[in-house]
């Protein structure tokens, strides 16, 4: 994140979002809670708190900001990890749910 496309003072600021892991996706909480507050430097990215959390790309089947998908495809490789997050931002991250595509079974 270079900052330039925030303003000429971004280097001073800091977003704080909330981010959550659910379903197969909750064994990279380490020691913290699957619910967690980051403070992060202005233009901060999804693929920051991806960082945070240690989350491979490829596991995540759904992600969220603020209740919104900005995963326009299906598992890991499509979701928008250059979204630069907003103070405030809720980003919540999910494994495959069971019996869903993204553990191979058919859409009926």
């Amino acid at each position: 994140m270079s900052g330039a496309e925030i303003g000429h003072n971004s280097e001073q600021g800091f977003v704080t979002i909330e981010s959550r892991l659910f379903n197969s996706l909750t064994i990279y909480k380490g020691q913290r809670s699957t619910r967690e507050v980051f403070t992060l430097p202005a233009g901060a990215t999804v693929g920051d708190v991806l960082k945070v959390w240690g989350l491979p790309k490829n596991k995540v089947f759904l992600c969220l900001r603020n209740g919104r998908d900005v995963t326009p495809g299906l598992v890991g490789d499509s979701i928008n990890a250059d979204a630069v997050l907003d103070d405030g931002d809720v980003i919540a991250f999910s494994g495959p749910v069971p019996y869903s595509y993204g553990y191979g079974a058919p859409i009926v």
